[in-house]
C-alpha cells in the first residue's frame, strides 16, 4: 500500500496539493471569521458600555450625586459581576464602585483599555471602560471585564478548530480514497503497457463501465494498439511469406550447383566459385529458417501448443551436438544437471534457442577456453535457471539490450560466420515461454541465464496469464 501511494504519483500529488489547497483556504476562513468575531466582540461591549453609562448619567440628572452613589452600590452588590464602576471625587479619592480607584495613567475623558487591580472583581484581567467628567470634578468609570467577550471568542475558535480538524480528516480520507482508486487503475494500465513492451501486443487495457477520462484513454490505447498489431501481423506474415517462398528457389538453386559440382570433376577456379555459392546458399536457408523460427515463436502464446518439456534431456542433446567442435578446440564443454526439470514449452524451439546459446558460447569462446551449461533451481520460488556461461570476449554491459535485435553484429564479430539472428530468436522463444533471459559478466566471458516457469507453478500461470494480456 505504502508502495502505491508514494509521493512520486501523480494521483497522492494532485491529492496532496487538493488537501493543502482545502488547509490554505480553511486556515483563511478561520482567520476571517477570528478577526469578525473580535471586531464584533469589541463593539457589542462599547455598545453594552455606553448604554450603561448613559443610564447612570440619567440616575445622575434625576436624583443627583446621591442617587448616583446609591444606584452604583447597588449594581457592585452583584456577585461575580463582569461590569467595573469607579466614581472618584475631584481629589482623586473613591466614592463609590467595584475598583480600589481609577487606573494609572488615566487622562482626558474618553474609552481606555487596562486590567482590574488584583484581588479585584475576580482577580487581575483584562478590561475596556470609558471615563467621563462629571460636576464639581467627580468622574466617573464604567467598564467591563474582557473575559466573557474572549471565552465566547475562545469558543468560536474552538468550535472552528474541531470543525476544520474532522473536515481535513474527511478530505485526507477522501483524498487518499480517490488516489488509491487512480493509482490502482494507473497500475493496470502501466502492467499492460509493460506486457505489451515485452512483445504481447495482443494485450489490451481493461475499461470500468465509467466512461471517465482513464477509460476514454484505454479505448484511445486499445484503439492504437488494434492497428499497431495488424501492422506488425502484416509485416510478420510478410516476412514468413517472403522466407517460404524464397526457400524453394533457394534449395534449388542449391541442388542445381551440388549438381554443376558433381560434374565438376577437375579441381579448378570454377569449381571452387560453385563450393563458395553453396555455402552462401547454405547461409541464406539458415537465415531464412531462422526468421521462421522467430516468427513462430513470435506468434503468442494462443497459436503455438505448449507441453511438458523435460529440459535435462534436451539439453544433453545440445550439448553432445556440440562437444565435437568443442574438442577441435580444446574447449572444455561441460553439462552440470542439479534439478531434473520440467518446464511447459515447444519442443523444438527451446533445443533451437538453448543450441543457438551453446553455439555462440563455443564460437566467441578461445582455444584453451571453457563452457559450462548449467540446470538448477532459479532464484525465484518455482522457477528453473538454464545457465550457459563460457570464458570468451563476452558482451559489454551496454550492448547486452541491443544484441537481442535482429541483423544485430557488434564489430569485432563481423569476422565470424553468423547472420545476427541466434540471440533474437533466444529472446522470441524465451518470451513465448513466459521466462526472462539475464545477460551477465562471467569474468571474462558471457554468462547467459534463462529463468523458466516450472510446468504447474503459480510462475507459469502468472507468465501465461501476461502472456495472454491478462
Amino acid at each position: 500500500m505504502l508502495e502505491r501511494l508514494r509521493v512520486r504519483t501523480v494521483a497522492v500529488r494532485v491529492a496532496l496539493v487538493c488537501l493543502g489547497l482545502f488547509g490554505l483556504s480553511a486556515l483563511t476562513v478561520s482567520a476571517v471569521i477570528d478577526r469578525v468575531t473580535d471586531s464584533f466582540l469589541n463593539r457589542q461591549a462599547e455598545e453594552t458600555i455606553g448604554a450603561e453609562l448613559d443610564g447612570l448619567l440619567v440616575h445622575l440628572r434625576q436624583g443627583g450625586m446621591d442617587k448616583l452613589v446609591q444606584v452604583l452600590r447597588d449594581r457592585t452588590r452583584v456577585p461575580r459581576s463582569p461590569d467595573l464602576f469607579v466614581l472618584t471625587n475631584a481629589r482623586g479619592v473613591p466614592v463609590a464602585g467595584n475598583l480600589p480607584g481609577l487606573p494609572e495613567g488615566v487622562g482626558a475623558d474618553g474609552w481606555l483599555a487596562f486590567r482590574t487591580a488584583e484581588g479585584e472583581a475576580g482577580g487581575r484581567a483584562p478590561a475596556v471602560g470609558v471615563v467621563r467628567t462629571l460636576a464639581d470634578g467627580h468622574r466617573l468609570l464604567v467598564g467591563t471585564e474582557l473575559g466573557q467577550w474572549q471565552g465566547f471568542r475562545t469558543q468560536i475558535v474552538r468550535a472552528l478548530f474541531w470543525s476544520f480538524t474532522v473536515l481535513l480528516a474527511i478530505s485526507a480520507f477522501g483524498g487518499w480514497l480517490v488516489s488509491r482508486h487512480v493509482t490502482r487503475r494507473l497500475e493496470v494500465i502501466n502492467r499492460i503497457t509493460r506486457t505489451i513492451i515485452d512483445g504481447h501486443l495482443h494485450a489490451r487495457i481493461p475499461r470500468s463501465p465509467n466512461g471517465d477520462e482513464l477509460d476514454r484513454l484505454a479505448a484511445n490505447l486499445n484503439d492504437m494498439l488494434e492497428q499497431i498489431e495488424g501492422l506488425m501481423a502484416g509485416l510478420r506474415d510478410l516476412s514468413e511469406d517472403i522466407a517460404h517462398d524464397l526457400r524453394t528457389p533457394l534449395n534449388r538453386l542449391r541442388g542445381q550447383l551440388e549438381l554443376a559440382l558433381s560434374e565438376a570433376r577437375e579441381e579448378g577456379p570454377v569449381r571452387d566459385l560453385v563450393q563458395e555459392a553453396i555455402v552462401e546458399a547454405d547461409r541464406l536457408l539458415e537465415m531464412f529458417g531462422a526468421l521462421l523460427s522467430i516468427a513462430k515463436a513470435q506468434a503468442g502464446y494462443q497459436q503455438m501448443p505448449l507441453s511438458a518439456v523435460a529440459l535435462p534431456p534436451v539439453l544433453r542433446r545440445v550439448v553432445e551436438l556440440y562437444e565435437p567442435v568443442a574438442e577441435e578446440k580444446h574447449i572444455t564443454l561441460t553439462l552440470r544437471i542439479a534439478v531434473s526439470a520440467v518446464v511447459r514449452g515447444h519442443e523444438q524451439l527451446l533445443a533451437q534457442a538453448l543450441a543457438n546459446l551453446v553455439d555462440n558460447a563455443v564460437k566467441y569462446t578461445p582455444d584453451g577456453g571453457r563452457i559450462d551449461v548449467v540446470v538448477a533451481s532459479g532464484q525465484e520460488p518455482g522457477s528453473t535457471d538454464v545457465t550457459v556461461a563460457d570464458s570468451g570476449i563476452g558482451i559489454p554491459s551496454q550492448e547486452h539490450e541491443r544484441v537481442l535485435g535482429r541483423f544485430i553484429r557488434l564489430d569485432w564479430s563481423r569476422s565470424t560466420p553468423g547472420n545476427g539472428l541466434g540471440l533474437a530468436l533466444v529472446d522470441a522463444v524465451v518470451r513465448l515461454h513466459g521466462a526472462r533471459l539475464a545477460m551477465e559478466d562471467n569474468q571474462p566471458g558471457l554468462r547467459v541465464r534463462l529463468s523458466f516457469p516450472d510446468a504447474g507453478s503459480q510462475g507459469f500461470e502468472a507468465a501465461v496469464e501476461r502472456s495472454a494480456g491478462g
